[in-house]
């Protein structure tokens, strides 16, 4: 084996000493990289729940790069020490050359640490909304929402958005701290509508519909307002008339959990609309142009 080492390095000039630094560490990553195989076959095979394979996966992929590099550097540091200017030069050029990807991994850091968003939550990052699925060293993946499909749902599309974006983008998180957002819905009435009566019913409905989350959104107030300055007065429904052109426009604005907005909402909606239907006092309005007639029997009779 020494025989050949002499011989590799008579034609490549690499020496003896090298060489064995340069098995040691291609062992050391076959090595890793081997048990990552098989831990992550033993997960998979023993549990198929989607949270602990992704848990595991996300561990063992920060374990075995980490590992690597410091059982590596433990066997080539001794050559370092003679490279300290190269390495100084070579790194500033990396640094210039390389400056999108240190970015990114310095937004993993900021990630990590000062953790803007974890995985499950539902954020915003410049345009693109959606669920956190996946966070990796130089991007994280979200989970689309919205865009061609309404009341933020999915539209199945994973998108992928580099680290460095938390520095230059603002961040929305729909989940973080206070974990209810407030929704709106419009309902509009003619003029000869009994308002009034639309409006308890509402108040009614929304209350049904809310009652069980008044309490943790209270407890849930109180927490974050420990890190931000966050205050509401009300948490329950609140009705809001308004006068339009062709009716009056009733908006219910009411506490949801942002995961459930579209459900909760469609659960309000079919029970509006049977609850209006036992009512003939109120009538949906929608546009409509009224003329006033000058001519005929009747001046100034009005023609819908």
């Amino acid at each position: 084996m020494k025989n050949l080492g002499l011989v590799f390095e008579a034609n490549t000039g690499i020496s003896v000493q090298t060489q064995h630094k340069i098995l040691v560490s291609v062992g050391i990553i076959v090595a890793l990289y081997l048990f990552r195989y098989l831990v992550l076959r033993i997960v998979w095979k023993h549990t198929d729940d989607v949270k602990t394979r992704y848990l595991w996966k996300r561990v063992i992929s920060y374990f075995v790069p980490i590992t690597s590099i410091l059982l590596i550097g433990t066997v080539w540091i001794h050559a370092f020490r003679y490279m300290g200017a190269f390495l100084g030069l070579l790194s500033a050029g990396i640094a210039i050359a390389l400056k999108d990807l240190l970015a990114n991994i310095a937004g993993w850091l900021f990630i990590m640490f000062r953790r803007p968003f974890v995985i499950g939550d539902r954020i915003q990052v410049g345009p693109h909304s959606g669920d956190v699925i996946d966070l990796r060293l130089y991007q994280f993946s979200i989970l689309e929402i919205g865009k061609w499909v309404e009341a933020d749902q999915s539209t199945g599309r994973i998108i992928h958005i580099p680290n460095g974006k938390v520095f230059t983008e603002p961040q929305a998180n729909y989940t973080q701290g206070f974990r209810y957002i407030w929704n709106e819905l419009e309902i509009r009435l003619t003029f000869e509508s009994n308002w009034q009566k639309a409006k308890e019913i509402l108040n009614t409905i929304m209350n049904n519909h809310t009652q069980n989350i008044i309490g943790p959104a209270e407890r849930d107030l109180k927490e974050a307002s420990k890190l931000y300055l966050i205050h509401y007065q009300y948490l329950t429904p609140i009705i809001y008339a308004t006068v339009m052109k062709y009716g009056v426009k009733l908006t219910a604005r009411y506490l949801c959990d942002p995961l459930k907005r579209r459900s909760t909402e469609a659960a309000i909606w079919e029970d509006i609309l049977k609850e209006f239907t036992l009512h003939p006092d109120i009538l949906w309005a929608y546009p409509t142009t009224r003329f006033v007639s000058t001519t005929g029997r009747n001046p100034g009779s009005l023609i819908t």
